[in-house]
């Protein structure tokens, strides 16, 4: 703990220092820091105008925050699209290291601001309570703080997070009827986090919940998910049924019950493809059938991977992993504002290169309601580009044959250049791409680099 540096006056010293009629008693740090102060003491002025400075800064600050980044949506079409871009608890990303706290106890390190965000919450769910049950204050008010605690808990990422989110969001669930949006959406995230926490049998009824709910469905007793024959009207419960078919894909898969989850997968990709995107839509709607197309890249990713599990022919998984791979190129070029065609070969079947730097086009970075889950989902976009290219990448080089490795090496170089890196090693990451994905798409590169160089030189020396 830092101690400041007091100085002590020497009562009985042993050996006093000569006194010399010429010298300042007085230390040369000492007179600066006492000059300083008769200066600040004569000039009050500095004082006022510095302080107001700060005053001004602080109330510039405050206005900016509740004016512009916590101002209403006033575009009538965009609130209409509106409902549960960003939900609660649906936030995702990476931050930096300098943020975290060191653990000491061997639980995962937690972010300062996370922590102090939590504190704040508990000390504002403590006040709002007394008051809900005074009738001074919404249902809807608590409702929202716990679900803005239970999202700062699970952002945590400790097993202690998770549960407390969990415990926030049934919470949640009492306090509403079981029917809108919002029920829908907390039953999705209870069934995430009861995935999360290892209970699946809680995962899979609350999923089944989050579908029934969304769709209106009259089952009430199942506890295992079914399928609607239909998806939903609502834009908001179509996206939160596209997110619980994600879900229950990676329980299935990840459960080893890979025959429920081809069946779950193959079905889903039926049943989110009959939303259908008019052919002349605003930005609000094509946000959303973005978020449907993504969804299902996501899906077809877990397809291929099942159907190599199962021992099916590769050419399954590749076609499956290429409907993937555009699908996600599709979501990142629209929203980046990048042509989906080489602008130097319109007609070549390669689409443009990546560009992890492009920004959001205007009409979702100036958006008050669009540009979070713009940015976000172009930033999970590029990551399941990467995802999709490095495992087509895999099954080619599974071949062996040198065509089929030159395809491979093609393949890994798209997913480096969408996971942030150019070829040549002089890229960097991207946002939201992990240093042991790095280290995993950089060696299957430079394996399969490696194996196509020795055979140029080879048959270089036999000719």
């Amino acid at each position: 703990m830092f101690r400041p540096h007091l100085h002590r006056t020497r009562l009985f010293p042993s050996a006093p220092f000569p006194s010399r009629p010429h010298s300042n008693p007085v230390s040369p740090w000492l007179r600066v820091q006492s000059h300083g102060a008769t200066t600040h003491s004569r000039n009050p002025f500095s004082l006022y105008v510095k302080w107001s400075l700060v005053a001004f800064s602080g109330i510039v600050t405050h206005l900016w925050i509740e004016k512009v980044e916590f101002a209403p949506e006033s575009d009538q079409n965009c609130i209409q699209w509106k409902h549960y871009w960003t939900s609660p608890g649906t936030l995702k990303q990476v931050n930096p290291p300098s943020d975290r706290i060191t653990s000491f106890d061997g639980t995962p390190p937690v972010e300062r601001r996370l922590e102090t965000t939590r504190s704040v919450l508990d000390y504002v769910l403590d006040i709002a309570l007394p008051k809900e049950s005074a009738g001074l204050l919404s249902p809807q008010t608590v409702t929202d703080i716990l679900i803005r605690r239970a999202d700062v808990s699970e952002r945590m990422g400790t097993k202690e997070g998770l549960t407390d989110a969990r415990y926030d969001l049934q919470r949640v669930w009492n306090r509403l009827a079981a029917k809108g949006s919002l029920a829908s959406h907390v039953a999705l995230k209870l069934g995430d986090l009861n995935f999360r926490l290892g209970d699946s049998d809680s995962a899979l009824a609350w999923w089944a919940r989050c579908i029934r709910t969304s769709t209106e469905s009259t089952q009430t007793t199942t506890l295992v998910p079914v399928l609607p024959t239909s998806p939903p009207s609502s834009p908001a419960d179509q996206r939160i049924l596209a997110s619980a078919l994600v879900s229950l894909s990676a329980f299935y898969a990840t459960s080893g019950k890979l025959r429920q989850a081809q069946a779950l997968e193959e079905s889903a990709l039926t049943l989110l493809g009959f939303i259908r995107a008019p052919s002349s839509s605003s930005p609000p709607q094509t946000l959303h059938d973005l978020y449907i197309l993504h969804r299902t890249s996501l899906i077809s990713i877990h397809l291929a991977e099942v159907l190599y599990a199962l021992k099916n022919p590769p050419t399954q998984s590749i076609k499956s992993l290429s409907q993937a791979a555009q699908s996600s190129e599709r979501v990142a070029f629209a929203l980046a504002g990048l042509p989906s065609t080489h602008p130097k070969a319109p007609g070549s079947k390669i689409p443009h290169p990546p560009n992890t730097d492009a920004p959001l086009i205007p009409e979702y970075s100036k958006s008050v309601s669009m540009k979070k889950p713009a940015k976000s989902l172009l930033r999970d976009a590029r990551r399941s580009a990467a995802e999709a290219w490095n495992l087509l990448g895999i099954l080619h080089e599974g071949k062996g044959d040198i065509q089929s490795l030159k395809t491979s090496l093609d393949c890994y170089e798209r997913a480096l250049g969408w996971a942030g890196i150019a070829s040549n090693g002089n890229g960097k990451t991207g946002e939201g791409t992990l240093e042991v994905e790095w280290q995993a798409l950089w060696r299957n590169y430079g394996r399969v680099r490696d194996v196509l160089d020795l055979h140029s030189k080879t048959a270089e020396g036999r000719k």
